[in-house]
């Protein structure tokens, strides 16, 4: 099978990790910027931390065949310090990057005030920069959560079919559905959903607008969470085509209108970035 991961933090993986997924047939990431762990105090750890997305990771990605796309925001996370919030400022000039295809991860953690600023701001800004939105909706209360998401998005006046409502489960599928944008499905090991709770909901709510990812990062993940689900559905009886909408052709989809996504084999002829390279020591044949 062929797998577009559309959520998956490869800044935080190992080049095993790259390894492993070209083996199971990855061939297409967007990593979403995040927040680091630990509280950023200037902006300039935005800017380092967002160049690395448009430049070094591609580079390593395609080390392994893989093709490396981006979004860029500030996390909801980070919008209640207001030592993060002049990263706003900044964003503009990296939303007008070949690599970047959207504005994310947007959206609630604790729907705070200061997040329904962020998140309304950066929802205007993928109107202005004719982005698609990755809106992150919160793990805590996630209902209500993901009820104020969809409000504040019909506020905002992009068009839902531009944004995906992303780490979904069955108690709020039906109103994501409802809303018109599309789903993304988060599946972990112990969390959020699994592979076989997503083909549940598959067989309920069908192929369409559905997004399958494994939001991979430095926490308790797997990245090939989205070829578990592949074999899952193909246990369940789904088929070939069905397997290649969910795990690819939908990823295209929502991504490429963006007008950015690349296509196409990755070329992979740089040894080096930026005076760095992957490889560690005398490869011998």
């Amino acid at each position: 099978m062929r797998i577009f991961d559309p959520h998956i933090h490869m800044s935080s993986r190992t080049t095993d990790d790259y390894r492993a997924m070209r083996d199971a047939g990855v061939r297409a990431v967007v990593e979403p910027a995040f927040w680091q762990g630990q509280p950023r105090t200037v902006v300039g750890s935005f800017t380092d931390y967002f160049d690395s997305l448009i430049g070094w990771e591609p580079f390593r990605a395609s080390r392994y065949g893989i093709r490396h796309h981006c979004t860029i925001a500030l996390n909801p996370k980070e919008a209640n310090d207001p030592r993060c919030l002049p990263v706003l400022a900044v964003l503009p000039r990296y939303l007008e990057k070949d690599n970047v295809v959207a504005v994310g991860e947007i959206g609630y953690d604790s729907m705070t005030d200061a997040e329904d600023e962020a998140f309304a701001a950066q929802l205007a800004l993928a109107v202005e920069h004719d982005l698609p939105a990755l809106v992150h909706t919160p793990h805590r209360d996630k209902a209500r959560g993901t009820e104020r998401s969809i409000a504040l998005i019909r506020e905002s006046g992009i068009a839902p079919e531009r944004v995906v409502l992303d780490h979904l489960n069955e108690v709020t599928v039906r109103m994501a559905e409802d809303s018109g944008c599309w789903l993304g499905f988060s599946i972990y090991p112990h969390t959020k959903m699994d592979e076989h709770r997503m083909v549940a909901i598959l067989r309920e709510y069908g192929l369409d607008r559905m997004l399958v990812n494994s939001a991979a990062d430095w926490g308790e993940s797997d990245p090939l969470k989205t070829l578990h689900t592949g074999e899952a559905m193909y246990s369940a009886g789904f088929d070939t085509d069905d397997v290649d909408r969910v795990l690819w052709r939908n990823p295209t989809e929502f991504y490429g209108q963006s007008g950015r996504l690349g296509s196409g084999e990755v070329e992979t002829t740089a040894t080096e970035y930026a005076g760095n390279s992957v490889s560690r020591g005398v490869r011998k044949e």
